[in-house]
Formats: structure tokens, sequence, C-alpha cells
């Protein structure tokens, strides 16, 4: 399925975002509401947000949102298996993810603390050794392939 690049390429660019403030302070003040549910349209209004729609599939669709002068993914899924191979992709990009029952918000941590003041869900925190010291070198996952010299077919 070719959706995951560029959904991971947007989820990347969240995760280049969250950089900026990652100071991680003290657990959330208050007890977060009831865990909204739906459709992309009706999360999407209950967070205030026209969506931006920049897919339109069976089993995913994510929208790009605005929360003041902030920008996040918002993505629904058909599966709960679909979301959490997609969220599994993600989280090797870092960033700050609000999850809930299909969907999932992608931002800065503070954009997406604030929705879960309105949204509900569970936070999660994409892999810190992917942005150490807020360096993003694209290259990184070291390849080898030095392997194989006896299989040549000549």
């Amino acid at each position: 399925m070719k959706l995951t690049r560029p959904m991971l390429a947007l989820s990347g660019a969240a995760a280049i975002l969250a950089l900026a403030g990652c100071g991680s302070g003290g657990e959330g003040e208050a007890a977060p509401p009831k865990e909204v549910t739906g459709s992309l349209e009706h999360i999407a209004a209950e967070a205030k947000c026209k969506p931006n729609m920049q897919t339109d599939a069976d089993t995913i669709r994510q929208a790009i949102c605005k929360r003041g002068e902030q920008k996040y993914i918002l993505a629904t899924f058909a599966t709960d298996r679909g979301q959490r191979e997609w969220l599994n992709s993600a989280k090797d990009y870092g960033g700050y993810y609000l999850v809930g029952r299909k969907w999932v918000a992608v931002g800065e941590e503070k954009t997406v603390e604030e929705l879960r003041s309105v949204l509900g869900g569970t936070l999660e925190e994409g892999s810190e050794h992917m942005n150490p010291g807020g360096s993003h070198n694209k290259g990184g996952s070291g390849g080898g392939g030095g392997h194989g010299s006896g299989g040549h077919h000549g």
C-alpha cells in the first residue's frame, strides 16, 4: 500500500515541528473528557477545525487542521489494526500523538495536549532516538549490504 509514504512524510514533518518545544514538564493537570469518536469530520468539528483533506481512502482518511497558529494532522482509520500499524511506523519519526479509538492527532506537544482537553484520548510520544539534539539526519539507518557474496548468477 503506497499510502504510507505520504502519511509518514506528514508525520515526520509534524515530528520536526515538535522538536522545537521539547520540555517535558509535569503530568496533565485535569482529567481529559470522554473520548470523542466518529468520522474525521465529526472529530474535526469537535476540535473546531475545518479539515484540509490530504488522503481519503477506504482504510485511512487524513487531513491537516489548524489550532491557532499551529498545524496538526488528524487521521481516522477503518480498523484498530490499521491504526496500530500506522502508529508503529509513524512513531519511528518521533513526535507527539494523541490517540483515540480509530483516530490519531499528530503535532507539537503543546498542540496535542490542548487537543486532549477537547477530544480525550491518550498521549503517546514517538522514538526519542530519532531526534538526538534536534537533528534530523535523513540518511540515518546505516545500511550495509556488504553481505551476499554467494548468490551471484552469471
